[in-house]
């Protein structure tokens, strides 16, 4: 088996909150393992929070996620509705395709990305298709 991602861990004050936010959000299972550790099931990765003593020091996040919609307007009002705010005005385009930065309670970054078009995932997976291969 090649090493492949199994989940994307984020450092917080309060896995549970998160995890219920982002399995909300998501609509996804969620999981409290203990107080330190929670996880929502993100198919195909798991996405956990991991209880840390320091205090988010940086209002930039060095990681986000982007998260695929098919509405901006609805997601971000199912968002907010759980605690989540609005960090930039949309950047959507005439076709409704773009994006929006958002942050969840504790002040991650995220994005809600839409490409209904296609056409932002198409230039990805060329892009990869034109990549030479790995070496093994």
């Amino acid at each position: 088996m090649r090493p492949r991602l199994q989940e994307i861990v984020v450092d917080c004050a309060d896995p549970a909150a998160l995890a219920e936010f982002w399995g909300g959000l998501l609509e996804a299972r969620w999981a409290v393992r203990d107080e330190s550790w929670a996880m929502v099931d993100a198919d195909p990765l798991l996405l956990a929070f991991q209880r840390v003593p320091e205090p988010k020091s940086s209002p930039k996040n060095r990681l986000h996620l982007d998260v695929q919609v098919a509405d901006a307007g609805v997601a971000i009002a199912r968002a907010t509705a759980r605690g989540a705010r609005v960090l930039r005005e949309p950047e959507v385009g005439p076709g409704g395709d773009g994006y929006v930065v958002l942050a969840d309670p504790e002040g991650n970054e995220f994005c809600f990305v839409i490409d209904n078009g296609g056409t932002w995932t198409a230039s990805i997976r060329a892009a990869l298709d034109a990549a030479p291969e790995p070496p093994a």
